[in-house]
């Protein structure tokens, strides 16, 4: 069976601007990646922390709840009250929360936040954004960017957990 290519190497994604490829293709491949990973995995381990490491369910929800809180800092917004909820909430095991409510809820965020960026007015790429009650200072294209490598980090150890988990239950 051959495989693709990963997303970057698919050539550009239609709708979206050049400059916002790099993003588009880290979301998309991230998606990808977390779809395969979570197939097989059995909810009833989502809130296990092998070795203290953080649980599948927690990288679930916290790459949906960063992807949403970026494009409100993106959108020049402060959070509202169900983020700081959602935010607080990230990581507390749920037995409510099956795997195919995770990555539907993030399916569903990928969707937002990838029509936020078909949308997206490029010049205001450089514009400056506060993040959080600090108001720490960010332009939109770093808070894109921020979206993307965090969302890929967060995957990596998502990975590794579930690599764990699945080995030793």
């Amino acid at each position: 069976m051959k495989t693709q290519p990963e997303v970057w190497l698919r050539g550009p994604v239609t709708g979206f601007s050049s400059a916002l490829q790099p993003v588009v293709h880290a979301i998309l491949q991230a998606q990808e990646e977390i779809h395969q990973l979570t197939k097989d995995f059995p909810s009833e381990l989502l809130w296990k922390r092998p070795a203290g490491m953080a649980s599948p369910g927690f990288h679930l929800q916290h790459i949906t709840g960063v992807l949403d809180r970026m494009v409100t800092y993106a959108k020049a917004e402060t959070l509202a009250q169900q983020q700081f909820d959602y935010l607080k909430n990230e990581g507390l095991a749920n037995k409510d929360l099956t795997k195919e409510i995770l990555v539907g809820n993030l399916d569903d965020q990928i969707t937002e936040f990838l029509d936020f960026l078909s949308v997206l007015d490029v010049n205001t790429l450089p514009d400056f954004r506060g993040v959080g009650r600090a108001q720490l200072p960010s332009t939109v294209g770093g808070l894109l960017f921020h979206a993307a490598e965090h969302t890929q980090r967060h995957v990596g150890q998502l990975l590794v957990t579930v690599r764990v988990l699945l080995a030793t239950n």
